[in-house]
């Protein structure tokens, strides 16, 4: 189900929702000898001088020890917390699994039958390709592009990607009623630039993709499956010729072009829009989002163009990749030698009990949440937290008062918009109703084309409704946080409510440098280059003056300059406007949460913990969340596609801009974290 577009710490898929864990939470305090300190000596490396890689001297000790599983595309702080909370999960539900005489339609009825219907390796290696021969056999059928419009409706419905994206959210200028948007989409590949770019390691990804493809048509009884995977390449390539880069399509602004269906269907002569959304149930939509128009209109210039006998070649690959995980080995094993292997460099793919856990938190997050909650989560956490986020709220308030470059008209607005954030911490008041989902024992592929369609449709009762102010967009076990522009709202799951984000018998100096930078990076959000379009009520609308849009972008773009610079792998820089608000909110989350540790001292100075000063220690708080080991595939992907810098840049990047830490670990001139003060950003 699609919600209000969010800006997250971490992605949420792809190499960052990759990521799982070693139980650092539960050893952190025997290890350090001092509870209080807050980190592991064992990881520093203090070969390395602080002033010059302080993401090395804070965690190189762990980098040189530390081994990424051959299962994992990447292993870091964030994977150690996600590991407790697996476990956690798998007990819940094979407790779920085992209960036989569950009540029927009940949670526990359909957690347990979802994931027995995972594990029963036997029933799905015999049924082969069997499950989706109807809808095969509805793909076959197509006979004229004029019946287009009802089968990609049939897709959406059942989760199924076609060469457009279709949600219903709220209206960006209008964040009381929902509307339907549609943007590009369509691709097998990570990203357009893995089918444009010449690069050797792009090409061989295309090449991989090619064979995949080429699997999954013979898989499934396609006469010349080597002629139909260059023939859905050729189309895919096609589609992503004309679409938008990431940096372009994240600007909200130019991706907000509001059209009523009948200008829409006159963008696209030949594919209904008024069908389309009747059959997908949308047509009391108040109008459409549409978000890049310009590949709209060329998308339905190359479906035009393209035989029949290619398109029932594509849609049949778009069905099949979507179940690949759940059917027989055949599929299983094509789809990681591409994504697993040819992508993020895997080693091996994950056990059955963690895939299986995973496919019960896409379909039943919630149900499994509230179970988590109950064992996992301390009531304690909560308070404290909403503690802190007052703290930093306040310090954001001192931050936009002090600010030298904006006016005072402007600075109203901005102490208005932040008065007006709304803040969810660990878990959801109201629990999701999962009573109209069905699941059924033994009958996996049939389950998840439910959990598709109970998703869809209550994605689409929202239209014409009011706004869900309780809805969450991560479930309580998620290790992540976001902001919601629509919302306006700063969110924190209890997973992540832990060491060595939060800890508890810590000192305060690594919590505020933790979850502290943690919430004023969220609370950032909503004022950086995108944010900041957006008032109070979620309306995106321009609250500046023209200097102070000038001045914002003038710091914006040497933001983009610094990181622009920044190379992880040979021949590949971070593409600095791509990751621009999350580094404003790194940048700007950081230095409030300094601004709020020193003001939660009251004046006096933090003790001094194992020969770290409080300042130290809350830079090095920082630093250790973003401990990280990524396998150069998974590296690249996450360069090329991630909007978040990768973690060393988190440290290092943002640290080099914040006067308080080179007063903490005396970073002079000739150091190599040493920037020139006139080079240093602040924004906020």
């Amino acid at each position: 189900m699609t919600l209000p577009k969010q800006f997250g710490l971490l992605r949420r898929s792809g190499v960052a929702g990759a990521l799982v864990a070693t139980g650092l939470a539960g050893t952190l305090a025997a290890q350090t000898g001092n509870p209080a300190l807050g980190f592991d000596r064992r990881n520093l490396d203090t070969s390395v001088r602080p002033q010059d890689d302080f993401f090395r001297y804070v965690n190189g000790g762990w980098l040189k020890t530390t081994r990424i599983p051959a299962d994992r595309s990447s292993f870091g702080s964030f994977v150690e917390l996600r590991d407790r909370s697996e476990e956690s999960l798998r007990a819940i539900i094979e407790e779920a699994a085992a209960a036989r005489n569950a009540q029927p339609g009940s949670e526990t009825q359909k957690v347990g039958d979802l994931y027995r219907s995972f594990m029963d390796s036997a029933r799905i290696e015999a049924a082969g390709i069997t499950p989706l021969r109807p809808e095969l056999a509805r793909i076959a059928a197509l006979n004229g592009r004029a019946a287009l419009p009802e089968l990609f409706a049939h897709f959406h419905r059942t989760g199924v990607q076609t060469p457009f994206s279709f949600s219903v959210g709220q209206d960006p200028r209008q964040a009381t009623r929902y509307i339907v948007s549609a943007g590009q989409s369509g691709l097998g590949l990570p990203d357009r630039d893995y089918y444009l770019k010449q690069d050797a390691k792009l090409v061989a990804a295309r090449a991989a993709y090619q064979t995949y493809v080429e699997t999954l048509l013979r898989l499934t009884g396609d006469r010349n499956p080597a002629a139909g995977a260059r023939a859905v390449l050729a189309l895919e390539t096609a589609l992503a010729e004309k679409q938008w880069d990431r940096a372009r399509s994240r600007d909200r602004e130019a991706s907000y072009n509001l059209r009523t269906i009948a200008q829409l269907d006159s963008m696209t002569p030949g594919f209904s829009w008024t069908r389309f959304l009747r059959a997908a149930g949308a047509e009391r939509t108040p109008g459409v989002v549409v978000r890049q128009p310009d590949y709209i209109t060329a998308m339905n210039q190359i479906l035009a163009a393209t035989p029949l006998p290619v398109l029932r070649q594509y849609l049949a690959v778009k069905l099949v990749d979507n179940y690949a995980t759940s059917l027989s080995s055949p599929f299983v094993k094509a789809e990681f030698a591409y994504r697993g292997k040819a992508l993020q460099g895997l080693e091996a793919n994950r056990p059955r009990w963690k895939r299986g856990v995973s496919l019960v938190e896409r379909a039943l997050g919630e149900a499994a949440g509230r179970l988590y909650v109950q064992r996992s989560f301390r009531p304690e956490s909560r308070a404290r937290m909403q503690e802190l986020v007052a703290n930093l709220r306040s310090a954001f308030q001192t931050s936009i008062d002090s600010l030298e470059w904006m006016s005072p008209e402007t600075k109203v607005q901005a102490q208005a918009k932040l008065a007006k954030f709304n803040v969810k911490i660990g878990y959801p008041d109201e629990w999701r109703d999962y009573s109209a989902l069905e699941i059924r024992p033994g009958d996996l592929a049939g389950n998840l084309r439910r959990t598709a369609m109970f998703g869809h449709n209550r994605m689409i009762r929202r239209l014409g409704q009011p706004i869900e102010r309780g809805e969450w967009g991560m479930t309580p076990q998620t290790v992540n946080a976001y902001y919601s522009p629509t919302m306006n709202e700063i969110v924190f799951p209890a997973a992540i409510l832990q060491p060595p984000f939060f800890n508890p018998a810590a000192d305060d100096a690594v919590n505020y440098g933790g979850i502290g930078a943690v919430i004023g990076h969220e609370i950032s959000h909503g004022f950086d280059d995108q944010g900041r379009r957006s008032d109070g009520e979620g309306n995106l609308r321009d609250w500046w003056t023209e200097a102070d849009n000038a001045a914002f972008k003038e710091r914006a773009d040497a933001l983009v300059a610094q990181y622009g610079a920044f190379s992880p792998a040979q021949g590949l820089n971070i593409n600095g406007r791509l990751t621009l608000g999350e580094n404003i909110g790194d940048l700007s989350g950081l230095a409030v949460a300094y601004r709020a540790y020193r003001k939660s001292l009251n004046g006096k100075e933090a003790p001094v913990i194992d020969g770290f000063t409080g300042d130290q220690r809350f830079f090095m708080g920082w630093a250790q969340i973003w401990r990280t080991l990524q396998r150069e595939d998974a590296l690249r992907q996450q360069v090329m596609t991630d909007p978040h810098s990768p973690g060393e840049y988190r440290t290092n990047g943002v640290l080099r801009n914040i006067p308080e830490f080179y007063a903490a670990f005396n970073v002079k001139p000739g150091d190599k974290m040493y920037l020139p003060p006139e080079q240093r950003v602040k924004i906020w």
